[in-house]
Parts: C-alpha cells; structure tokens; sequence
C-alpha cells in the first residue's frame, strides 16, 4: 500500500523528469552505499524537493532488492545527504 502512496506522489510532483541521470545515480550512491555528491548534482537534488526525495527513498526500501538494507540508516543517510546539499549550495563559492 505504501508504494502506491509512494508511486502516486512521484508521478503526481513529476519528479523523474527534475533530474538528470548522472546525478540521480550520485543521489543514490550518497543516500544508500558510499560516496559523495557534486555541487552540481546537489542543486538538481535540491531543485526535486525534499517530497520527492523522500517518496524515492521510501520506493527503494520497500524494494525487495534492498531488503538487506537498516532503513533507520539509510533514512539518516538521505537526511544527512539532503542536509549536505543545502549546505553547499548555500555556500558561497571561493574566489579564485
């Protein structure tokens, strides 16, 4: 039931079409394995929303493919990679 709530909120925001594929793999890679994400990659993850990024991580583990994965960490992953991203986009750029 909650991927359906998950699916319809996707479909309903568009949120497939606000962000290009290579960074949606870097997003992903940050929220549930390791890695970072580039300052570019964060303002498109930024410009999706925090609705949309969340419904995304909530589709992922319902997915029996991740099953494996401790919801509790990952969602503090996604929180923390979020929290990330506003930050350096709010950072002002170093002068050269």
């Amino acid at each position: 039931m909650a991927t359906k709530e998950n699916d319809h909120i996707i479909k309903e925001n568009n949120c497939e079409t606000k962000m290009g594929l290579p960074c949606v793999l870097k997003a992903f890679t940050s929220n549930f394995k390791k890695g970072g994400i580039s300052k570019k990659c964060c303002r498109e993850f930024v410009v999706v929303g925090k609705v949309c990024h969340s419904a995304f991580v909530k589709r992922t583990l319902e997915n029996p493919l991740f099953k494996y994965l401790n919801p509790a960490t990952i969602i503090a992953k996604s929180i923390q990679t979020w929290n990330n991203c506003l930050a350096l986009i709010e950072s002002p750029s170093p002068s050269a």
